[in-house]
């Protein structure tokens, strides 16, 4: 690969672990402005799904606007979300106010995630190692955000970590620029969208696979600090040290994925983490004490770690702009839906029954990886 390639690539890198820094960060500070502003459970988590339907605005945007404006160009304008939108949560409690930030950081999540697939996967000759990779560097960057709200806190006061989180937004916003003018080193000049992918059952399996996982994530790393605090499995202070937990469980599962143990069928891997993450959430609502519950959620972040990069992967030659266009808003669907339930159900019978709602999307994610898995050995046949 020539240098705009590597170039490309390194900042597809670079930008998502600031992504992840700013993304993940957001559950930490759902339970901070809870403490800081008394905000109802009901209220938490549909801040949680706004910036998921930010998130989906987003991936629709990525996939019209490059037509028009370039990929680069649509890019920049949706990174600047990490910056408002942090920017905002420090000036008030008003809930409309808070509810525009979140879904300002969901566009720049979902920007970043389009962008970051595209620059990564036209660049790199093994794309299930490539998007592992990529999805290291962001749980990388997840893995450091409580420690970088602590010392901003510590730091700053009470602004503190969303201040820092704006500035982190304002690099991943200088990343974008400094990557190739067509933000990808093979494909150059505008191409007729291409629909095809429309008509394959594995590209809709895929993608209802990846709304499960969407969703199924998105309710741990939004309300499992929330969570821990409620049933006081953790104390306060110590709970938002859990998502390093999460993301360093996860981290190391799509690093061993990419580089130790590449999975030969990614079908059948597939469907071993679904039923991992099914009976590992399950004994997580059942834990009471530290130990067990931390043993299980590093079990279901193990589980859950390569299900996104893997999935994606799997849809081979029907990636492009237009493809994750469709597949990444509809996938992140999830993320908007399942957070809302928990809420709503938190705040009618209490937070453990709204997050064993979760247990739900666990599920679909097995029975979706089995569907996917029986089409494309259908497709060989």
């Amino acid at each position: 690969m020539g240098n705009p390639s590597v170039r490309a690539r390194n900042v597809g890198f670079a930008a998502f672990f600031l992504s992840g820094i700013c993304a993940i960060s957001s559950g930490v500070i759902v339970s901070l402005l809870q403490q800081r502003y008394g905000l109802a459970y009901g209220i938490s988590g549909s801040l949680i799904s706004v910036m998921s339907v930010g998130n989906l605005v987003a991936g629709f945007l990525a996939g019209v606007l490059p037509g028009r404006l370039g990929l680069k160009t649509t890019t920049l304008i949706l990174g600047t979300g990490y910056t408002l939108g942090y920017a905002l949560m420090g000036v008030s409690g008003q809930v409309w106010l808070l509810t525009a930030a979140f879904a300002l950081v969901g566009l720049a999540k979902g920007g970043s995630i389009n962008a970051c697939t595209i620059l990564v996967g036209d660049n790199v000759p093994d794309r299930t190692r490539g998007m592992n990779t990529m999805h290291s560097c962001y749980a990388c960057g997840a893995l450091l955000c409580p420690f970088v709200a602590a010392g901003a806190a510590a730091a700053f006061g009470v602004n503190g970590p969303t201040a820092v989180l704006a500035v982190c937004g304002a690099a991943l916003f200088l990343a974008f620029a400094m990557a190739p003018a067509s933000l990808t080193g093979r494909r150059q000049g505008a191409a007729r969208p291409d629909w095809s992918f429309c008509r394959s059952p594995k590209f809709w399996l895929l993608t209802a696979l990846l709304f499960c996982q969407n969703g199924a994530e998105t309710s741990v790393t939004g309300w499992l600090v929330t969570y821990f605090k409620d049933q006081g499995i953790l104390s306060g202070t110590v709970s938002p040290y859990t998502v390093t937990l999460l993301w360093g469980a996860t981290m190391a599962g799509r690093l061993y994925l990419a580089f130790v143990h590449p999975p030969r069928n990614p079908y059948r891997a597939m469907i071993f983490m679904g039923l991992g993450c099914t009976v590992f959430y399950g004994g997580l609502m059942l834990a009471r004490t530290q130990v067990p519950a931390l043993l299980l959620l590093f079990l279901f972040a193990l589980s859950i770690a390569g299900m996104n990069p893997t999935a994606v992967a799997c849809a081979g030659r029907m990636t492009s702009v237009t493809s994750m266009g469709v597949m990444l808003p509809v996938a992140g669907l999830g993320a908007i839906l399942m957070p809302w339930i928990i809420g709503l159900v938190a705040d009618t019978a209490g937070l453990l029954p709204g997050m064993a709602c979760n247990v739900i999307p666990c599920a679909g994610m097995l029975l979706f990886a089995a569907l996917v898995g029986r089409e494309a050995a259908k497709e060989k046949a």
